[in-house]
């Protein structure tokens, strides 16, 4: 099955139900089918040919859905873009891609303005929202085109999601209609979605976890997407009962913000039956809180990795408090074990490599076959995340991806700010550690060695990130060292790092 095929036979078998609600527009599966299929005609129209990259520099609204399932009628490669990336982020991924088209948030002129001269491939453009010149996404729908008969196949490379890596540049990750479908299958069953739900999606339709483990999955089992912009409490709480939410997702940080936000706990809710989490572990005393304010509303945790569109082990409501921890087992059709280093799996309990296999384990790393190699072996997938199972098969996870932190479900890896820093004239040396905050999970702190005979101010080292960052990998810290520790061989040792720091 294509992702294409998804729609359709939706759009077929329930033309007038809703797919999507976005700021009171409502948008039905017939209409999404035409939108998607005009505006796929158009993109070739425009010259464009099965394979190409169309890159998607978006924000959350029913136009993210319309465009995805533009790409995937048109034979294209769908590559949403994080729009809180740095100008010259963007820049890397747009030129590596070779993306050809951009469709892109109108009030993301600036920015696109900027990474333009940087990207030679990109020919074409396409704007959502008022104002500016070019064509709009409802001009270029108007216009449409035929779309060439196509031969394309389940495993051909349907979505592109980039991902930052230890090694300080992002890489491609390349997901196939099959992963891709694959995924949404296994996630439509793990949650137990019906045709009647609706799903409330605040997370950036840009990561791969709102995309691929609820829009997807949503539209595979027929249901309704309730869009929003973004995550804010007071909307979020309006938004559960004036659209008789069933399901909704975020990330810890967030569940924490919602339950101090004025009338939560008088919130009518009697849809409303699983609050689903991810990104980063939820404390107990928080589901007992959440389960006590909302008793007849699940709670269930995720976890999985772009690599695998995402998908790896889901911890049921009946688990929550009980299992407290723990990551839950794997998904349906999904295989999980726990390997050493030569790729033999250990005894239950023993800590070990998490591996994943199945369909929807990805194609590989863009121009990238060396990692690609290191990441898959044998069709197992090496996470890079240390974990054990337990007597009853529940998975948890002991250890993260060398030193990468999540801040509010971000993840950010140390080199690539560290990078950063090393580009300053005055930095002799630095590394970044999280620290924990009770909001975000974890922020960055940079640690600085300045070189003799120069001096920096933490407001310089953050006016100098923020230039050349998103946002949420500044350091939200800065302390200044006289050195770095390091261990016999010379690495710098973060555990000690961490271990003294004070954060209140």
């Amino acid at each position: 099955m294509l992702l294409s095929d998804v729609l359709k036979q939706h759009a077929a078998n329930q033309p007038d139900r809703l797919i999507t609600v976005f700021q009171g527009r409502e948008t039905s599966y017939a209409n999404m089918q035409e939108n998607s299929r005009r505006l796929g005609g158009y993109f070739h129209r425009q010259g464009l040919v099965q394979g190409d990259v169309v890159a998607l520099l978006l924000n959350n609204s029913d136009w993210f859905v319309t465009c995805y399932f533009a790409c995937h009628f048109a034979g294209l490669i769908v590559l949403p873009i994080n729009t809180r990336l740095a100008p010259r982020e963007i820049e890397y991924i747009l030129h590596h891609s070779e993306a050809r088209m951009l469709v892109y948030d109108h009030d993301l002129s600036e920015i696109v303005e900027q990474v333009i001269p940087q990207a030679p491939n990109l020919q074409h453009f396409v704007h959502v929202g008022e104002g500016g010149g070019g064509f709009e996404i409802g001009e270029a729908i108007k216009l449409s085109g035929e779309i060439p008969e196509l031969q394309q196949q389940e495993d051909d490379t349907a979505v592109i999601f980039y991902t930052s890596g230890t090694t300080g540049r992002p890489k491609g990750v390349m997901l196939t209609h099959r992963n891709c479908v694959a995924a949404a299958s296994m996630w439509n069953e793990a949650l137990g979605m019906q045709r009647e739900d609706r799903v409330m999606i605040v997370a950036p339709l840009f990561h791969c976890a709102a995309a691929h483990v609820f829009m997807l999955p949503t539209i595979y089992g027929g249901g309704a997407l309730v869009i929003e912009p973004g995550f804010h409490p007071q909307g979020v709480v309006e938004s559960l009962q004036k659209n008789e939410v069933s399901i909704f997702f975020g990330v810890p940080a967030m569940y924490m913000i919602l339950l101090n936000t004025p009338g939560i706990e008088s919130m009518e809710v009697p849809h409303l039956r699983k609050f689903m989490y991810g990104a980063a572990p939820m404390p107990y005393e928080l589901i007992r809180r959440i389960k006590q304010l909302f008793p007849q509303t699940g709670v269930q945790n995720l976890y999985g990795q772009t690599e695998n569109s995402p998908g790896t082990t889901t911890l049921g409501d009946e688990h929550s408090l009980s299992k407290a921890g723990s990551v839950g087992k794997p998904l349906p059709r999904s295989e999980v074990r726990i390997v050493d280093e030569e790729g033999n799996e250990v005894p239950i309990g023993q800590v070990g490599e998490i591996a994943i296999k199945g369909d929807h384990v990805m194609k590989g790393y863009l121009k990238n076959p060396e990692a690609t190699a290191l990441a898959i072996r044998g069709g197992w997938l090496l996470s890079g995340d240390l974990g054990k199972f337990d007597e009853e098969g529940f998975l948890y996870i002991v250890d993260r991806k060398k030193d990468m932190l999540i801040r509010g479900g971000e993840n950010i890896y140390p080199i690539e700010v560290e990078e950063v820093l090393y580009e300053m004239p005055e930095v002799l040396e630095a590394a970044v550690v999280g620290v924990p905050h009770e909001v975000y999970g974890e922020i960055p702190k940079a640690c600085v060695v300045v070189k003799d005979g120069h001096s920096l101010t933490e407001e310089q080292v953050v006016v100098f990130c923020r230039e050349r960052l998103a946002k949420y990998k500044v350091p939200a810290l800065v302390e200044f060292v006289d050195e770095l520790p390091r261990n016999a061989s010379g690495k710098v040792l973060k555990t000690v790092l961490r271990g003294e720091i004070k954060f209140s």
